[in-house]
């Protein structure tokens, strides 16, 4: 994707000012996590926004408030003036109130902006909230669904239930293969066994003829694992080897085994 092109389209502006509707500010905030280049154009606009904002804040000096009452004081003490003062007054009373307006306008920008600020970032946060529980919900209907079309797989009455006790020395250890015996796929449900050491992997063996075939690497998976397609077998067995599997199975590192039928 043109990050830069992307960045040009004015999303950002309208997400910032709060124009932007929840689809497009989803959609930024996913491209933002994603494109640190995204959340620095983020940044840089809000900053603008501020740097705007207390441009225009000019404080008030100390003395404002004396001076203002030193420009009007005489306005009520002149009264036998009054025709001449009318519109001498009537300056003196608008450049006092412009100065008010000023600083009451500055003080009011900086408040609505700390205002706006503050509302983008709740809204924000609300919003990382709703995609997270829609991620999850996603990703608990996903697991659901797996566990479905598992049981649905164990109980089919064309599969073969190949239970693999462990061996002498890791007794604990249980595992089952489920064989299709129409396709010939073979499924793998690690029961029971120890979590394989960094750097380590543990193998399926089909045993074919008295001799051992590679059944595949049980991948992190939930569930059933899918293994090799095996056309025939005696027995089966799991050994513990090198991560990515190999081509012999090293005997003294066997976990489980068991017979078919």
């Amino acid at each position: 994707m043109d990050i830069k092109a992307y960045i040009e389209t004015g999303v950002i502006e309208s997400y910032v000012l709060g124009m932007a509707d929840a689809q497009e500010a989803a959609e930024l905030l996913q491209m933002a996590r994603k494109y640190p280049e995204v959340q620095q154009a983020i940044d840089a606009f809000e900053a603008s926004l501020e740097q705007q904002a207390l441009a225009s804040a000019v404080a008030p000096h100390a003395h404002v408030k004396d001076s203002l009452f030193t420009i009007l004081a005489p306005e009520f003490k002149k009264e036998d003036h009054k025709t001449r003062l009318v519109a001498f007054g009537w300056s003196r009373y608008v450049a006092a109130a412009s100065v008010i307006l000023l600083v009451a306008s500055a003080a009011l920008n900086v408040y609505f902006y700390s205002q706006f600020k503050s509302t983008s970032t709740a809204y924000q946060a609300l919003l990382i909230e709703k995609n997270s529980l829609i991620a999850d919900n996603q990703q608990m209907q996903t697991k659901a669904l797996d566990l479905y079309n598992n049981m649905q797989m164990m109980t089919d009455p064309s599969m073969i239930k190949v239970s693999m006790q462990g061996v002498p020395g890791k007794e604990n250890s249980l595992a089952t293969v489920f064989w299709d015996s129409k396709s010939k796929d073979v499924y793998l449900l690690p029961n029971k066994l120890p979590q394989a050491a960094v750097g380590k992997q543990y193998q399926l063996w089909a045993i074919v003829d008295g001799k051992p075939v590679d059944a595949g690497v049980m991948d992190a998976c939930t569930g059933l694992c899918k293994m090799k397609n095996i056309p025939a077998a005696a027995a089966f067995a799991i050994t513990l080897e090198k991560k990515g599997g190999s081509p012999t199975p090293t005997i003294d590192q066997m976990y489980v085994l068991g017979k078919v039928g």
